[in-house]
């Protein structure tokens, strides 16, 4: 039975943590303390120094000798039976794919164990509880986060051979990725192929950045501008690349988009033109007009503009015309209704979703329609595939600095506590006066978080229902069931179950942000697991408590 004092334990390890959370939601929407890039410096200082140290500084302290193997068996024989249904499901089933798998897999298995489980475990069931917490943390960081890149990459992959080689994928050898290439799917810098045919008919296939890479980004000031002024997240490409693009097959361009607008942004204030003025320059440099106002000077050549907003099924082609005085006016075709309504109608097209597990598809970018996820006619080899694979998930471990604290924290831990040797206190102190600062600037992180998204839920009522039924009623249903195989019972059966019902974590979220699969449906689950997480809970610990 649940005491008055159980609760008070329970509320004393909480509210700090939202406190810290409430003042960063604040310092944003309330006080305008803070400006994005003061935020993104601050989610830095977070992803690079807080979370990795208090992920090492747990991992280091925990005695590996003395782990609860039963407790680790049925968090994982839990991850496992969701993995091979959602398997089952997207191969077997005509309406499973690869992407709902995914997105379903991180909303019922990933908790944030690490910011919200271990104070909240401490306060409900005592600091032994903790200790658990810290081995699920460590399994996660190295396992299961690398299990879901493995799986964003294998997607990425699957998408590339099915665009660039749709009938020839089987005949590949292998597959050579250029070593400043850090991802197959094109969004965060363009890619493009290269493929050798040898005697037999075999093909090998060079991936590496597009040399129209330079060219993109020459005009990041104006895509910046435009979408600042008009609320229409905008790509650009020159027309050489645009004329490279139509005349290579085998190049892969990116959905170039702002991935600081979350979808929203401010309503135009201007007309569907802007002006570069090249003639009234000042030492060469053009002033760039939006609908009258100069906002700023920046060189330019002749360039055509592509625009596309996430509301829209079609991409908006945005001409660009030179006149005689050495004018460029670009010209946007996207009706002004459509722009000012676009929460609206972001809102309409995920409703329809209505979590169908459907594939909603990708942008086209060659012709600007909506598309599914392509399946190619052939698969290349399982050789093939699996060396791939291995090459970009290890460089994005080895680029992650949570990989190093967890890895090393383990060897540390494995070292310490075998022959009972102890850090160094001027190592120790120099750890701890950072780590200390993991958990409450890790819920600051999330406040601000919070507070940048245009809206709580983004994804539409429907879906968020769907994904909360998820993320709180199968994964600790899936999780009873497998606590119940390995043999757990009483307060550990309690641990095992509540600790499945936090909150989705943000490592979850950032992938499918950087992967673009279901970003806006991530985005909630965290938002809204976080606003809930708290009552939530409560209720399991007073249910199970009873």
């Amino acid at each position: 039975m649940i005491t008055g004092k159980d609760f008070y334990n329970v509320m004393t390890a909480m509210v700090p943590l939202y406190v810290a959370m409430v003042l960063a939601y604040g310092s944003i929407k309330w006080w305008r303390i803070f400006s994005p890039e003061q935020c993104a410096g601050i989610n830095r200082f977070v992803a690079t120094f807080a979370v990795p140290l208090l992920s090492f500084n747990f991992i280091a302290s925990n005695n590996p000798y003395d782990m609860n193997l039963r407790f680790i068996a049925a968090d994982t024989l839990q991850k496992i039976i969701i993995l091979v249904v959602l398997a089952i499901w997207s191969n077997v089933t005509k309406r499973g794919c690869l992407e709902w798998a995914i997105t379903l897999f991180s909303l019922s298995t990933l908790p944030n164990t690490l910011v919200m489980g271990i104070p909240l475990f401490q306060g409900m069931y005592g600091d032994s509880s903790g200790t658990l917490m810290i081995q699920i943390v460590f399994f996660q960081g190295i396992v299961w986060y690398t299990l879901l890149l493995v799986l964003f990459e294998l997607r990425t992959a699957r998408m590339l051979f099915a665009e660039q080689f749709p009938d020839t994928a089987d005949t590949i050898v292998s597959v050579h990725v250029d070593s400043d290439v850090m991802s197959l799917d094109g969004r965060q810098e363009p890619i493009e192929t290269e493929a050798d045919i040898i005697e037999d008919g075999k093909i090998h296939v060079t991936v590496r950045k597009s040399s129209s890479f330079s060219k993109y980004r020459s005009l990041s000031f104006i895509t910046t501008a435009l979408s600042d002024h008009t609320n229409i997240e905008i790509y650009s490409l020159p027309n050489s690349t645009k004329k490279h693009m139509q005349r290579d097959s085998i190049s892969n361009y990116p959905d170039f988009y702002s991935t600081t607008a979350s979808g929203g942004g401010r309503n135009s204030n201007f007309g569907a033109s802007a002006v570069l003025d090249r003639s009234a320059s000042v030492g060469g440099n053009p002033k760039f007009y939006v609908g009258g106002t100069r906002i700023g000077d920046y060189p330019a050549p002749n360039y055509e503009i592509f625009s596309h907003t996430s509301s829209m099924p079609r991409n908006v082609a945005v001409n660009a015309s030179v006149d005689g005085h050495d004018h460029i006016e670009v010209e946007l075709t996207v009706p002004r209704r459509k722009v000012e309504n676009h929460r609206e109608t972001e809102e309409e097209y995920l409703e329809k979703d209505e979590f169908s597990f459907e594939n909603r598809g990708t942008y086209n970018q060659h012709e600007g329609d909506v598309v599914g996820e392509e399946k190619p006619k052939t698969s290349p080899r399982a050789s093939v595939m699996i060396r791939i694979l291995f090459t970009m998930v290890w460089r994005k471990l080895i680029r992650n600095p949570n990989t190093y604290a967890s890895v090393i924290g383990l060897i540390w831990s494995l070292v310490s506590y075998r022959w009972n040797i102890k850090m160094p206190a001027i190592i120790a102190q120099s750890i701890s006066i950072m780590s200390n600062t993991g958990l409450g600037m890790s819920m600051f992180s999330l406040g601000l978080f919070m507070a940048l998204q245009p809206r709580v839920i983004s994804c539409g009522k429907r879906v968020a229902a769907s994904a909360m039924a998820v993320k709180f009623l199968i994964g600790p249903g899936v999780m009873a069931a497998a606590s119940f195989a390995v043999g757990l019972r009483g307060v550990i059966l309690q641990i095992a179950i509540v600790q499945a019902a936090l909150p989705l974590g943000i490592v979850p979220f950032v992938f499918a942000k950087e992967y673009n699969v279901h970003p806006e449906i991530l985005s909630t689950s965290v938002i809204f697991g976080m606003v809930v997480a708290l009552p939530v809970t409560l209720i399991f610990y007073i249910l199970l408590g009873l």
